[in-house]
């Protein structure tokens, strides 16, 4: 486990030498709504192309406002987000949002639902249905494709979300809670799920999450946010293998340890 100080990333973010290069840099990021309320102050944060970072700290740290930001769904008071170099304006092909309330068009089949995304592109009916059928199938939802939303347990309509987020091609999927509404059978299954399409599809993810055992099992890197203003308070390297079985990687010492050292780090925010 390598766990790194706060303080070591109060300036710009600067990788290892030898770590994937950073694919979003998030610079000076402050965020201050009506009220003057500060939701987050000088975040400075690179995610690195092709890593799983969960976003992980108290209720009302600013995970999901900084996660919006990076979608640019936000924009912040101060500071930058860069996404291959170029400043965020808005949001922009190259990124994906799953939302937690799955955000599924109640009206239209799981097949429209998941080739969605490609439909407001402009692609064209064959190729869409196409790609949305091929991800269909990657999440597991093969033969569910003239399904309607409300013909479908919750675990399902966020994996119809997940479809569509890989359908369009972005090169960065940001997952909102993605497991929040599903029961916890559902929740382990999902995250083993996400393992393989990660492995398969090769893309940079970034999740927030209330959950440090979620976060342990699922992250190459997990950035601790202190309580309101959120700033970074840690960032945690899991140094797990997950290539074996997922019920035993639960069961491993280096996982319930490094579990437990991360509460022990939150727990002083927890009222």
């Amino acid at each position: 486990m390598n766990m790194t100080s706060a303080t070591e990333h109060a300036g710009a973010p600067v990788a290892p030498a030898d770590a994937p290069d950073a694919i979003i840099e998030v610079e000076g990021i402050h965020k201050v709504y009506s009220g003057n309320v500060t939701a987050l102050e000088n975040i400075n944060l690179d995610f690195r192309r092709g890593e799983m970072t969960s976003l992980l700290g108290p209720s009302g740290c600013g995970k999901t406002t900084l996660l919006k930001i990076v979608a640019g769904l936000l924009k912040p008071t101060d500071g930058e987000v860069r996404v291959n170099g170029a400043p965020v304006k808005g949001p922009g092909p190259e990124r994906a949002f799953v939302f937690q309330d799955f955000a599924l068009m109640p009206w239209a089949t799981v097949l429209r639902n998941a080739g969605y995304g490609l439909e407001v592109r402009g692609v064209a009916k064959r190729e869409r249905e196409e790609r949305a059928r091929h991800y269909i199938n990657e999440v597991g939802l093969a033969g569910f494709e003239e399904k309607y939303p409300h013909e479908l347990s919750g675990g399902m309509r966020q994996r119809v979300g997940l479809a569509r987020a890989l359908a369009v091609d972005a090169d960065v999927l940001l997952m909102d809670e993605p497991f929040s509404a599903v029961d916890e059978q559902t929740r382990r299954k999902f995250q083993e799920d996400l393992i393989r399409l990660r492995e398969i599809e090769k893309k940079t993810f970034i999740l927030v999450t209330h959950s440090i055992e979620e976060a342990v099992y699922l992250s190459d890197r997990i950035v601790l946010l202190s309580p309101r203003p959120g700033r970074v308070a840690q960032i945690v390297t899991p140094e797990i293998d997950r290539s074996g079985d997922p019920e035993a990687i639960r069961r491993t010492t280096e996982y319930l340890d490094l579990i437990d050292d991360i509460w022990a780090g939150l727990r002083t925010y927890v009222e």
